[in-house]
This record gives C-alpha cells, structure tokens and sequence, in this order.
C-alpha cells in the first residue's frame, strides 16, 4: 500500500492523545505537516510527534498537493469553512464532531464531499466503541428480543481546562449539547434511526448555551428512549458515560466508571461478561477512515448524511427545550 500523507490542522487535547497516536499505529502512514494556533505550537505539535513540518496556517495544509488526507481537530466553529476547503484541494477529510455548529452548515459539507468525490468522516467514536457495538449486534440481531427501552448517559465536570476557555464559549464549542450530548443522540440515531419527535428540558450551563439536557425521542412504536447529558458536575464527579438497555429478555448494562463495564443481564440464567475488544472508538474510527480511503472494502458505520441529520436533531431538541413541547423531524 502506498504511504498515505496527513495533514494535521488543530492540534488540542483530542488530536495529542486519541488522533495523533491512532494515525501512528498505521502502517503506510506518514503525518506530513502539522497547523496548530500558532507556529510555535505547531512546532512543539511537530516535535513531539515526528511530524514532517510544522506551519502556521492551515491553508497551507489543504493547498500542499503531496497531503492526502487532513484529520480536522479544531474547535467546531471552524470545522465548516475548513472542511468545504479541504474538499475542494482534493483532500479526503476526517473531522471531529460536531459535524459543524449548524444543520446549515452540515449540509453544505454535505454536498461538497459529493461534488468532489471525497470521503468525509466525521469522528462520532461512540459508534465504534467496542461496548456500544455490541450493544448494537445484540440488538440488531434480536437474540433477546426487541428493545423496550433505553437510557444513556453522558455526564461531566464542567470543563474549565481548554485554551481560551473555548468549550465555555457556546459560539465556538456549541456548548455540551453539541461537545458532550451529541454521542448519545447520534447513537441513539445509529441504532434506532432519526426520531419522529423529540421532547427535551435542558438549563443555561457556564457555557450560555444549554449545558444539561435530558431528551426523549419519540418513534412509530412504544419504546421509551432517551439520553441526558451535560457539563455541570462537581469537579469530584469526573466523567461517566453509560447506558441500560432493557430488551424482552435481557437488560444490557455499561458504565465507564465500573469494572467490567459491560454486563449482559438475561431473565433467565447468570450474568454474562462478554469479552471486550482492545482498543477505544479513537482508535476504531481512524482505522476505518485510513481503511476507506486507502480503497478497502469497509461496512458503512458513518456518512456525512447521518452527520448532518444529529446536528439536526440537536437543533430540535434545543428548540423543544425553548418551546417547552414535543418538536417533529418527520
């Protein structure tokens, strides 16, 4: 396979420990350069990682002809412009969700990977974390039966660690809604489809956006599905994210914050433990954007459709929390 040269625009927390280290347990890959907010950040980025060159501004990245493919790692705000130019200098694109700050937004990306024949992933890890995919395979292959109801989780001390403060500034991070919450809806879509409705309550968080929400997403059956998420726990809280699924004939249960994390639990006969894959859905993704673009045959986890759509869905939600009632998507 011929090496396959990324460029790096943004280098924050995410892209140092997930991006950057997945991309290196490739073969064939190469992290050709690297824009970071300044030079002299994209330098330390440079030498830390054994990046091929350091350079001020990410147009310089999306305009090299030799780089491949560009892994986008920037606060949200910026993920539109630089994605739609990435596209059009013929580069394959793997951003960090959310999608874009807007359902607007998200489909113009939308529609220029299309116009220009690129891939374009978006890093919704969640659906390819090792307990969440099983999750899914028991569900989709209903061994115990259908899907009574469903709750997840998504909890987090307040975030005060980010350059800038950035994740407390709605306008640039889109708040916990479009940082923290987005997992669950999008997986929430992933396994269950777009909701007819939703129903959402949500507060003003540190952020001046909605900060901690708790929706119910409505569909044709009587499931009962919803997902809370936010950033206001104490410091001591930490961060969990977990979920109870109750099927007919078994309940399936996950914390991050307990060992084993994930448990089956059927109606008759003893827990069951299932092995975990090693690895994280960082890992799982990149594998699958490099495996796509490098021209193998991969099942399809993610489009850029199914992107957009929990933007979308998280535009609804925030408007059912303003209007106090149930919004449609369909």
């Amino acid at each position: 396979m011929e090496t396959i040269k990324i460029g790096l625009i943004g280098a924050g927390g995410n892209t140092r420990t997930r991006h950057i280290p997945g991309f290196l347990n490739i073969e064939n890959i190469e992290l050709t350069a690297v824009a970071n907010r300044s030079l002299e950040s994209s330098k330390k980025i440079a030498d830390e990682f054994g990046v091929q060159k350091a350079v001020a501004n990410w147009k310089s990245i999306i305009e090299d002809p030799i780089i491949d493919a560009v892994c986008i790692g920037t606060w949200p705000y910026m993920h539109c412009p630089i994605t739609i130019a990435a596209l059009e200098n013929n580069k394959h694109v793997l951003c960090e969700k959310p999608m874009a700050l807007n359902y607007s937004d998200c489909l113009k990306m939308v529609e220029t990977a299309k116009k220009n024949g690129k891939c374009l992933q978006i890093g919704h890890c969640i659906r390819f974390w090792p307990e969440y995919v099983q999750a899914k395979q028991i569900i989709d292959s209903e061994q115990y039966g259908k899907v009574l109801a469903a709750s997840f989780q998504r909890l987090s001390l307040t975030p005060t660690w980010s350059w800038d403060n950035c994740f407390l500034d709605g306008n640039r991070s889109g708040g916990a809604m479009l940082d923290l919450h987005i997992h669950d809806t999008d997986f929430v879509q992933h396994v269950f489809g777009v909701p007819n409705e939703v129903f959402s309550r949500g507060v003003i968080g540190p952020s001046g956006d909605y900060d901690h929400t708790v929706t119910q997403y409505l569909y044709d059956d009587q499931k009962v599905v919803t997902a809370e998420g936010g950033w206001i726990m104490a410091p001591e809280f930490g961060f969990e994210m977990s979920f109870k699924i109750m099927l007919e004939d078994a309940t399936l249960l996950y914390s991050s914050a307990q060992e084993p994390t994930f448990k089956i639990c059927p109606k008759e006969g003893e827990m069951i433990i299932p092995e975990i894959e090693d690895g994280d859905g960082y890992s799982f993704e990149i594998h699958h954007f490099v495996d796509f673009i490098s021209g193998k045959s991969v099942h399809s986890v993610i489009t850029p459709e199914q992107s957009a759509d929990s933007v979308k869905i998280i535009e609804a939600e925030k408007e059912s929390i303003r209007q106090r009632t149930k919004i449609k998507l369909k």
